[in-house]
């Protein structure tokens, strides 16, 4: 193998992800997919390295260079893991053989967590898929008597090319969204926990509801969140802040691509109670579309990956060695997470080829929430069923009730399920977790410690100076 494919500079946009991520900001993602039937590990640990014969961008580990991370050729074994914890921690490369992805299961789940510096969710998915139809065909050998070809999933399962480098306009100039969001309060849950809530919902009534407000679902969505955001608001007389979404965008429907790697930007739908009744739905949903409308152009999305691109490729910045660049980018990423009130990412249908159509249920996704952005939605659909998710560190499930109370009041069937923290129901999809792994009190204990020594230290150097 020549020099150059046993390693690869990361994209453009996953340079940021390896800096800033840590313990508490895991930069994690999850797809699921439930299948019909109980997984058997052997065989989808098979299912696993077949596949990575085929997606041979995911067979990296990530490398700390002088100036920037990047990746380089991994060829440990992968390691399957039963789910015994919170989904979307942080990944030990340790624990993992150094791959930036790991594999669990759990009864009739099959789970994919990505560290979002290997790749972005429309490729996770396409992964997850792969993995999925490799299985199914080694479990029933004589259903599926044809092995699966890459060839029906219709992608580039080796393309690393670096799509924002590709696409890359120079005369266009972004605008930052400068200002800082309402963000949710209230106590959270022990550290590293994470409640997750999913929403069963009937795909055509959320369709039938959307065409005759000539909406798309995402916009819907877009408008229940912020009013259900808005309701908990309110109960913040003091609160002007306004309510920030933000919605990733994936660039492939925009610019030409078949990379496997990151390329998606984002837009942000500003709410702000200052400026328009956030009591009123139907105004609401009209701004959204609206706002849709406006941003979801390709020169807007074209202007906003120039700007990143720009940022990335600045001379100044790519000549600052990586350890004060850690420094730096980790203070500035820390302001600018203040931005946004909460994630919203729609994967929209997620089709599966028609003869394993019978075996799977359903697919959903959870990305990791963190302290600033306390709570994160995504949205899925499979078949006939559409899947609405929010994963939070919050005690309360406020924003959640809200959200699926609004979608009942409206004629929209839905049924909510937990991991196990907000509700004491039958736990069907997640494993039961009564305490913290000792690992996690560990952390805990080290973190107090630290900051003890920190307010001593203070407090001594006031003494000596007199301030």
């Amino acid at each position: 193998m020549k020099n150059q494919e046993k390693w690869r500079r990361l994209d453009n946009s996953a340079k940021l992800f390896p800096i800033v991520g840590n313990k508490k900001f895991s930069s994690i993602y999850r797809m699921s997919v439930v299948l019909t039937e109980e997984i058997n590990p052997e065989i989808l640990k098979q299912a696993v390295e077949k596949t990575l014969q085929i997606f041979t961008t995911f067979k990296v580990c990530l490398r700390r260079g002088f100036f920037w991370y990047y990746l380089e050729q991994n060829e440990k074994d992968v390691v399957i893991f039963e789910e015994d914890t919170y989904p979307c921690r942080y990944m030990d490369k340790r624990m993992n053989h150094g791959y930036l992805f790991k594999v669990s299961y759990f009864k009739s789940k099959i789970n994919v967590e990505v560290f979002h510096a290997l790749t972005d969710g429309g490729t996770a998915i396409e992964f997850l898929k792969v993995i999925t139809y490799n299985y199914l065909n080694l479990q029933h050998p004589n259903t599926f008597q044809e092995p699966f070809s890459i060839k029906n999933a219709d992608i580039d399962a080796q393309n690393s090319e670096d799509s924002y480098l590709k696409n890359y306009e120079k005369h266009l100039h972004g605008k930052d969204n400068s200002g800082r969001a309402y963000m949710l309060k209230g106590a959270r849950l022990l550290p590293y926990q994470v409640g997750v809530t999913h929403g069963f919902i009937s795909l055509k009534p959320v369709i039938k509801i959307c065409r005759n407000l000539k909406v798309t679902i995402t916009e819907y969505f877009t408008a229940v969140l912020i009013y259900a955001i808005y309701q908990e608001q309110q109960k913040e007389k003091k609160s002007k802040k306004p309510i920030k979404v933000c919605i990733p965008v994936n660039l492939k429907k925009y610019f030409e691509s078949t990379t496997m790697t990151n390329f998606f930007s984002y837009m942000t739908i500003v709410a702000d109670r200052n400026q328009m009744d956030l009591t009123d739905f139907d105004l609401i949903l009209a701004f959204v579309r609206n706002n849709f409308k406006n941003k979801l152009q390709k020169e807007e999305m074209a202007k906003t990956m120039a700007h990143t691109v720009r940022m990335g490729n600045n001379i100044w910045v790519r000549m600052i060695p990586l350890t004060m660049k850690k420094l730096i980018l980790k203070m500035i990423y820390k302001e600018i997470q203040k931005y946004t009130t909460t994630t919203f990412s729609n994967l929209g249908k997620v089709n599966i080829l028609p003869e394993y159509e019978p075996y799977v249920d359903q697919f959903f996704c959870i990305i990791a929430p963190e302290s600033v952005e306390k709570i994160k939605c995504t949205t899925c659909s499979c078949g006939n069923n559409i899947v609405f998710t929010i994963s939070s560190i919050l005690q309360n499930n406020n924003v959640e009730k809200n959200f699926f109370q609004f979608l009942t009041d409206q004629g929209i069937p839905n049924t909510v399920v937990t991991n196990g923290i907000y509700q004491k129901e039958e736990i069907k999809l997640y494993p039961k977790i009564n305490t913290l792994l000792i690992e996690d009190v560990i952390d805990k204990i080290k973190e107090k410690k630290e900051a003890k020594e920190k307010i001593s230290l203070r407090e001594r150097l006031k003494r000596k100076f007199h301030f």
